[in-house]
């Protein structure tokens, strides 16, 4: 009776410990600096979504809605995988969408699951009909009291399969028309940076990696897509030259069903001028 117990209490320490891993989201502040950054952006608040891969966080969203509204956002980045292509639901999806027009200027690039699910069509028409900016290898302007700055964003490379990742991420940027602005792009792929960085973009916005997956302490994430084994990058803000990337954990799930000591993930960036 006694060993039944203890491993009762072991079961249900794992399932709770497995529930807040991948259940209790947490939001985590960056600053990124840049002498390059007009005044009239210095304290804006961009706050990333990325690799919603159609979870579910509180009946109709409410826990992810209420993490992202109480970062009080000037503009909210969608960095790809809002849907996941093994289990594809749009109208969940678009719950979410639907609160977030309600609180700030919405923008959105593919990750490879919109890719892969071959919807890209619906998806993008169901969002641009509810506000949102949808960046298919194009620049929109930001402007705040006569000063701006551009938004880019591009499509993930699985959608020329036919180029390396690379080339076809270099020609996508080319096609977006970025001018001498100080410039933010949404991208998916953080494995890029140089590309990135070679195209002089200031500050990147990515997904894809969740994290690593599972976090070993003292070592970090396990694997992500792109990196492989042990990535060098999972999460945080890195810089190559003058270009920094934002790379959040993302929110979902895909192939592996659970985050191990990686809790899913909001992510709000305050720009600051140096």
């Amino acid at each position: 009776m006694k060993k039944l117990i203890v491993i009762f209490i072991f079961a249900a320490a794992v399932m709770v410990f497995l529930w807040g891993s991948n259940n209790w989201i947490q939001t985590t502040d960056y600053t990124v600096s840049s002498a390059e950054l007009p005044a009239a952006f210095d304290g804006k608040r961009i706050v990333q979504v990325s690799d919603l891969h159609n979870a579910t966080f509180g009946e109709n969203q409410e826990s992810l809605i209420k993490k992202v509204e109480d970062a009080k956002p000037d503009a909210i980045f969608i960095t790809g995988d809002l849907i996941d292509s093994n289990r594809y639901d749009l109208d969940a999806a678009l719950i979410l969408i639907d609160a977030l027009v309600e609180m700030s200027e919405v923008y959105y690039v593919t990750g490879n699951h919109e890719v892969a699910s071959n919807k890209i069509d619906e998806i993008g028409e169901a969002l641009v009909e509810r506000g949102v900016s949808y960046l298919e290898n194009e620049t929109v302007d930001w402007e705040v009291d006569g000063e701006t700055v551009q938004i880019a964003g591009v499509h993930d490379a699985l959608i020329n399969p036919y180029y390396h990742d690379y080339d076809y991420t270099d020609m996508a940027i080319t096609e977006a028309g970025l001018s001498n602005n100080f410039t933010l792009l949404l991208a998916h792929r953080p494995e890029l940076l140089d590309v990135y960085a070679e195209n002089g973009i200031d500050v990147v916005f990515s997904g894809h990696a969740h994290g690593g997956q599972v976090q070993i302490p003292g070592i970090g994430g396990v694997f992500a897509p792109g990196q492989g084994w042990f990535p060098r990058m999972t999460e945080g803000v890195f810089q190559q030259n003058d270009t920094q990337l934002v790379l959040s954990r993302g929110l979902g799930n895909s192939g592996f069903p659970f985050r191990i000591l990686n809790r899913p993930e909001v992510v709000s960036v305050t720009l600051k001028q140096e």
